[in-house]
């Protein structure tokens, strides 16, 4: 991890959040690839939901809600909130299933008996600071889909069963942080809600569960780096009636990426009780009214950025691109999937001190910007840049060299394969296209 760690700020993935003031706890800044790689994922997981799948819609709920919507959903209870204990000296807190005896594992002072801890982050509403002008940070994005049920499945004409994807930031007030991105106090979840009849939940459940797993590896995570585990009723979230959760290898053991849960009738039935509103759909060829069993796929974007990031990780042995000379010096290679990579191309001349190849380079790279996510780098040997280009997994790096100034022509070379061919600068952009769409 303290390499995967050091490559991400080194390249520009991620930087600790407010560096320059010694940090922010549990908080990063997604830096100009980070951003763009994270983009891409949720590009995926969109595409995956509302252009393959059918029967499924957008929607981008607003992060400050009504109080009565965390009351309704049983957030504001002990439910949701962890059982601390907190050290009489040093006054820091830890959970209580994680610290042995009663003994402050910081300082050795006294800790007090545990008691519950609401993660929910409060914030205040409007110019005056009292009781009525509290509400909270979402602590999922989930909810904003429940309240917003009657007025998607109206304005789109739906009938069930149907599904509402969506993207956004949640915060929790997580007491123990860690692990880089994969625990923190502000986080992005990729949710998406399917509503379905009752007798029909089980069979949803069980498809959801194949093609979310089909999902992750279609994008190059290894089938052996994955796995699903039953969650058991005691352990489960208190609207569950089933839960499975994937669970990739990281470097520090095995960790949920995404939970997949039957929440029964628990949420809409809720906000019917404490709204007033009847959430109730009917069924005109039994004449029943009921309540929509709702199978959700939750997935944090940060923890599959993560997941993603380390899967394509290699160390490969010094010497893997030809321009350098064999060395023990050990290459990183980031191979990741084509659509997830943060830069598609790299326009790269043979040497920098040749105007001729630069201003030839430099047309190619304003030829292809409107078209891919690309660089240009001009900076160090060929060979160098090479190394560098693959520790951030671009695709391709096509190189201008002497050549080119009579054939107009340059060399493709593909990350994966060190393959290299020449290709017509007037065909480039389609010949990428076709690489890049395979």
């Amino acid at each position: 991890m303290s390499k995967i760690i050091s490559l991400c700020k080194r390249r520009g993935f991620i930087f600790p959040s407010s560096e320059i003031y010694g940090g922010f706890g549990s908080g990063y800044d997604f830096g100009s690839l980070g951003v763009e790689m994270k983009n891409n994922i949720k590009k995926a997981w969109w595409d995956e939901m509302t252009k393959k799948q059918e029967n499924i819609v957008g929607l981008d709920a607003a992060i400050l809600m009504s109080p009565k919507v965390w009351q309704a959903s049983g957030h504001l209870t002990a439910g949701f909130a962890d059982e601390l204990v907190e050290c009489k000296s040093c006054h820091k807190r830890f959970k209580a299933d994680e610290v042995k005896g009663k003994i402050c594992p910081e300082c050795g002072g006294e800790l007090t008996k545990p008691r519950k801890f609401n993660l929910m982050m409060k914030t205040l509403v409007g110019p005056v600071e009292e009781e009525a002008a509290t509400t909270y940070l979402r602590a999922e994005t989930c909810q904003g889909i429940y309240v917003n049920f009657e007025n998607i499945l109206n304005s789109m004409r739906l009938k069930i069963p149907f599904g509402v994807a969506q993207i956004g930031k949640s915060f929790r007030n997580e007491i123990t942080p860690g692990d880089f991105i994969y625990r923190t106090r502000e986080f992005e979840q990729m949710e998406m809600q399917w509503f379905c009849h009752p007798k029909q939940a089980k069979k949803y459940f069980d498809f959801w569960k194949k093609e979310r797993i089909k999902w992750y590896q279609n994008l190059g995570i290894k089938k052996e780096n994955l796995r699903i585990r039953e969650v058991a009723a005691t352990e489960r979230a208190h609207y569950a009636k089933q839960q499975i959760d994937i669970e990739y290898k990281f470097p520090f053991g095995w960790k949920e990426i995404e939970g997949i849960h039957n929440r029964g009738d628990w949420d809409l039935s809720n906000h019917s009780k404490y709204s007033g509103k009847d959430l109730r759909c009917f069924n005109e060829e039994t004449k029943e009214k009921y309540f929509p069993y709702i199978i959700e796929t939750s997935a944090g974007a940060d923890r599959s950025f993560l997941a993603f990031f380390c899967d394509a990780y290699q160390e490969i042995p010094g010497g893997r691109t030809k321009t350098t000379k064999p060395t023990k010096e050990v290459e990183v290679l980031l191979k990741l999937d084509k659509k997830i990579a943060p830069i598609k191309v790299t326009v790269l001349p043979l040497v920098r001190n040749k105007f001729e190849l630069v201003k030839k380079a430099k047309e190619v790279y304003q030829l292809l910007k409107p078209h891919f996510v690309c660089q240009y780098d001009e900076l160090g040997s060929i060979g160098r840049r090479y190394r560098r280009q693959d520790e951030i997994g671009t695709i391709f790096c096509l190189t201008v060299d002497f050549e080119s100034l009579k054939q107009d022509d340059l060399t493709i070379r593909n990350r994966d394969t060190m393959q290299q061919e020449r290709v017509k600068i007037k065909d480039l952009i389609e010949v990428l296209k076709e690489k890049l769409e395979d």
